[in-house]
């Protein structure tokens, strides 16, 4: 992301970013739903720039992924999801970071002003201070499990499950992080970090799914959302 504070991780946040981390199954009840395909390798009809109607030129398709050169921009759903279940590939080059946010609306000038961040990173060198911004963490407010992810330059399966104010962090078959939405813990993590004077952040109900394209290159591949 943009701002970029100087940050001290709690080991009590730690613990309770982290929680569940061992669970193979999600606690999320599976949806009987269709599976609804936002990126099938051929086309970006499901998507378009942030607050934008078309889509940015720093996107392609290249063998099959979407990939963002630098610099470049946002993309957002062009549907919008309450609750939902997101299965995406991703990969990023050595030193890489992106993210992909949820319940993002388009009445603020930058997403992560409402969505909260899946964050996307090469864990490289990560010091256990630093694991608010590592892979698969809610970025800058709960930690991630740093083993779960892959190296730079190969590709990692994220999961996001939201039902109501539950939402979980999955990456490579691992859950990773798990938190409640507006509650008093989550709260106190989000009074503690970068979005403490972002009054609208993590509040919307529903929203759109952005894939940030504003910093290193990212690749994405099998994008698939259904409704919970």
């Amino acid at each position: 992301m943009r701002r970029i504070p100087f940050l001290v991780l709690v080991p009590a946040l730690l613990a309770a970013g982290c929680g569940g981390q061992s669970e193979s199954e999600p606690t999320v009840e599976p949806s009987m739903a269709e599976w609804e395909v936002l990126f099938d390798g051929h086309g970006f009809e499901q998507w378009r720039g942030y607050r934008s109607d078309s889509m940015p030129d720093s996107w392609a398709i290249i063998e099959g992924a979407m990939y963002n050169a630098v610099p470049g921009q946002d993309l957002a759903t062009r549907g919008q999801y309450a609750d939902f279940d997101l299965e995406f590939e991703w990969k990023v080059e050595t030193g890489g970071n992106s993210g992909v946010m949820f319940r993002v609306t388009e009445d603020h000038e930058y997403p992560f002003e409402t969505g909260p961040e899946y964050q996307l990173l090469d864990n490289a060198g990560i010091e256990e201070a630093d694991f608010i911004h590592a892979a698969g963490a809610n970025y800058d407010v709960h930690p991630a499990d740093t083993s779960a992810a892959n190296p730079a330059n190969t590709w990692n399966t994220g999961r996001i499950l939201v039902q109501g104010n539950h939402v979980e962090h999955w990456l490579n078959g691992t859950k990773v992080v798990d938190y409640e939405l507006l509650s008093p813990e989550w709260e106190e993590a989000v009074a503690g970090s970068k979005w403490f004077d972002d009054p609208d952040y993590g509040r919307r109900a529903e929203g759109h799914i952005v894939l940030q394209g504003d910093h290193r290159p990212v690749w994405f591949r099998n994008v698939r959302i259904r409704r919970l």
